[in-house]
């Protein structure tokens, strides 16, 4: 007889974890609002700072764009474009700054081929189609007690996890490269480094957040699965 689904031992642990990603989303966007109403000593937009980093880097190619809404901010790697919304392109923000640069960080690591991005984007169409399908392959399996189906959803949901998890180091990579480089650059002052440590740090938390999430979630489907076979 199958275990009841709806609470197991796991639970509790998903709920904190659930708790901690609605706060990290919160703090994100509290702490970019803190520091966007702050203007970098540059002067410089998120526009022209990621335009004057991808260029120092040779990378007159791949454009910058703006793009609508707030935190959209994205690194193209298909059509090897930095979009930024818009609050990051126009404005002189260091939290614009912060945002344009850490995205240019992942151009940069496309550009030189970093393990862990390479790695990711190999992984994106097996996983894209993977956790499509787990949560359906799992809860068929659930209604018609197939211990086969059930373990084919998990490891479908797990090569979704391990997507994120490889997701981790590319994200702090270019948090920390974005940091060096903008100090390098001349873009922040020492006295700014804390405000862009900040955004970044908020923002990677939320990475982190989500990571733990599907981990635990994993861990719940497992002992779902175990406790099946028993």
């Amino acid at each position: 007889m199958f275990p009841v689904l709806f609470w197991t031992p796991w639970d509790p642990l998903i709920i904190l974890a659930f708790g901690l990603a609605l706060w990290a989303q919160f703090r994100v966007k509290g702490t970019y609002n803190k520091w966007a109403k702050v203007q970098a000593s540059s002067g410089l937009t998120g526009y022209e700072a990621a335009r004057r980093l991808l260029d120092r880097h040779g990378l007159y190619d791949v454009p910058v764009e703006p793009v609508q809404g707030q935190l959209t901010d994205h690194y193209d790697p298909i059509k090897r474009v930095v979009r930024l919304s818009e609050s990051v392109y126009y404005e002189n923000s260091i939290a614009a700054v912060s945002v344009a640069c850490h995205e240019v960080g992942h151009a940069i690591q496309h550009a030189q081929r970093y393990p862990m991005l390479v790695l990711r984007h190999r992984m994106f169409p097996v996983v894209n189609l993977a956790s499509g399908v787990a949560p359906f392959l799992f809860l068929v399996g659930i209604l018609l007690q197939a211990a086969g189906l059930i373990l084919l959803g998990i490891i479908f949901y797990a090569a979704a996890v391990a997507f994120q998890l490889v997701t981790l180091p590319v994200e702090f990579d270019a948090s920390n490269r974005a940091r060096k480089l903008m100090t390098a650059e001349g873009f922040i002052t020492r006295a700014e480094e804390g405000g862009v440590a900040k955004v970044l740090n908020a923002a990677a938390l939320t990475y982190v957040a989500a990571t733990l999430v599907a981990v635990l979630e994993l861990l719940k489907f497992v002992w779902i699965f175990t406790q099946n076979r028993e």
